[in-house]
């Protein structure tokens, strides 16, 4: 069995793992935090891999990055994603969402260039973000029981369904065919996305209790996104980034 076909089966077995979770936490919905022992041990973790790995390669990557190319590269990413927006607004019958989606995609993929100039939002247009984590929030599936994930964070049984199904099924880059290739996009996704959020992790490390902190507002950041279907960027942003297989 090749890699990749390995990742696709562990994928479908995170999402039966997560399904049953998801069971659990809807049953649980007095307590939104049935699992908090386990939550905070990984979210310890996290915090630990955190410290020594990912922020002082994100600080690395902005201090020896220019801005602008920090730039290309977030919208390179943006871009890729805006694809799965389009999928999951068809799938929440928001079409006149979807199809500004879909030409921002167009768009941004033609005339600038592959994603890396964001010429539809220099021209007036909105970008919107869907996932199938709102798209069963939309569909009336409550969110379940908050979940640390491994390394990703802040989840929760509803949203951790919906991350591996957008992940192994409809982000653009779970189907490179090269291994090598889609690891080393998943690596710069990874830093791209800690480098945006080293602000937001100091604000959160401040608080009194910040693994309090973080399940509340991620909790109400979520419920917010499921409600509107707009992506609030002055809300709370998730450190969940995707991991990428075929």
């Amino acid at each position: 069995m090749n890699t990749s076909v390995m990742i696709k089966y562990i994928g479908k077995f995170l999402i039966a793992i997560l399904v049953t979770l998801f069971m659990f936490g809807c049953a649980s919905q007095q307590n939104k935090d049935p699992l908090e022992g386990l939550n905070r041990t990984i979210y310890k973790f996290n915090g630990v891999v955190d410290k020594a790995a990912l922020k002082p390669i994100a600080k690395g990557y902005q201090a020896i990055t220019p801005s602008p190319v920090q730039t290309s590269v977030n919208n390179f990413f943006k871009n890729i994603l805006d694809v799965v927006t389009v999928i999951n607004e068809v799938f929440q019958f928001k079409f006149k969402q979807s199809f500004n989606t879909a030409s921002r995609v167009a768009v941004n993929t033609t005339v600038g260039v592959l994603g890396v100039f964001d010429v539809h939002s220099k021209s007036g247009g909105a970008r919107t973000r869907e996932d199938f984590g709102q798209t069963l929030g939309y569909y009336g599936f409550d969110s379940g029981a908050y979940l640390v994930l491994p390394i990703l964070g802040p989840s929760s049984t509803r949203d951790g369904i919906g991350f591996a199904t957008d992940t192994f099924f409809f982000n653009p880059i779970s189907y490179i065919n090269d291994d090598t290739s889609r690891y080393i996009t998943t690596a710069a996704v990874i830093v791209d996305k800690r480098a945006e959020l080293l602000d937001d992790t100091d604000i959160r490390d401040q608080a009194f209790d910040p693994y309090a902190f973080m399940r509340d507002s991620y909790m109400q950041y979520r419920e917010n996104l499921v409600k509107d279907g707009t992506d609030n960027k002055d809300g709370f942003q998730s450190y969940t980034v995707p991991l990428f297989g075929n």
